[in-house]
């Protein structure tokens, strides 16, 4: 495959890059969650269900 040739960024550009990893970076060192529901995210209706009590949003 051809290498694209890249161009010269901005020093803005180059910081909001910078700025950019350095969230992401922060954003993995959460700690996981306590307690919560396994398997996929139960509000992606608009419900909650625990132990067999629903709650809609």
């Amino acid at each position: 495959m051809d290498e694209t040739p890249k161009r010269k960024l901005t020093p803005e550009a180059e910081r909001a890059l910078e700025e950019a990893a350095a969230r992401r970076a922060a954003a993995q060192k959460l700690p996981p969650e306590q307690g919560g529901p396994s398997g996929p995210e139960p509000t992606r209706y608009g419900d909650w269900e625990r132990q067999g009590i629903a709650v809609d949003f």
